[in-house]
């Protein structure tokens, strides 16, 4: 799978040779998450070329790792883990629970992407305490240009959380106002909603109950509750 090779026989190697490729555990992350199409894929990681992605999946299939299956769609086909795939949950896993730990928070958030935390955040999302009807949740962040400033939160907690990024035209029940480094320190448990709220980096405006509720709905990240540790 790759150029080179350790051309060595430990099973480190070996793996090695498989999985660390670039992006490779990234991609693992977001199949780990319960993504399958290629579409899904891409937002999990919008940095990533669509030929890379395409290129590894297939490099992850040879290696029998993932399965490619027709969708229930015509055309669509989805990417399922299998066996060999998903021992590598608990692995993927300890990398985000190392990286928590260990590397230093203003490195993490030199590396923003709103794209990224909202569709993370979608991923996430909590409904056991919101409203038990249809809620919209506008997110908007002033500081970035027109086109990624607006995000809009669709939640039915009877089917599903919808993220877009252009005017649904749903009444809003909750608007946010807040800037994207302080939403990816409160994403990644790094900050809080309250404390967000008390220094007026967070603004929020409509529905009490969504407001009040913020910090217990919102989808943070699986790693939120790691503490950093001294180096």
């Amino acid at each position: 799978m790759t150029i080179g090779s350790y051309k060595q026989f430990c099973p480190v190697a070996m793996a090695a040779e498989i999985l660390c490729t670039r992006w490779t555990v990234v991609l693992l992350r977001e199949l780990i998450a319960g993504s399958t199409r290629f579409n899904e894929l891409r937002r999990g990681v919008p940095r990533m070329s669509p030929a890379l992605l395409s290129q590894r999946l297939k490099e992850l299939e040879v290696a029998g790792i993932v399965t490619r299956k027709s969708g229930s769609e015509r055309g669509v086909f989805e990417y399922q883990l299998t066996a060999a795939g998903r021992e590598l949950g608990p692995i993927v896993e300890a990398f985000g629970v190392w990286g928590q730990r260990r590397i230093e928070s203003h490195l993490s958030l030199q590396h923003l992407d709103v794209q990224l935390l909202m569709w993370d955040m979608r991923r996430n999302l909590n409904t056991t305490p919101m409203p038990k009807k249809r809620s919209v949740v506008q997110f908007s962040y002033p500081e970035l240009p027109t086109t990624q400033r607006s995000w809009w939160l669709i939640v039915d907690p009877k089917e599903s959380v919808d993220l877009c990024s252009i005017d649904p035209g749903f009444d809003v029940d909750l608007y946010v106002s807040v800037d994207l480094r302080t939403m990816t320190a409160i994403w990644m448990g790094l900050d809080t909603v309250r404390a967000a709220i008390a220094n007026r980096r967070l603004m929020l405006t409509g529905n009490r109950q969504l407001a009040t509720a913020m910090q217990s709905w919102l989808g943070l990240s699986p790693f939120a509750k790691e503490q950093k540790l001294a180096s």
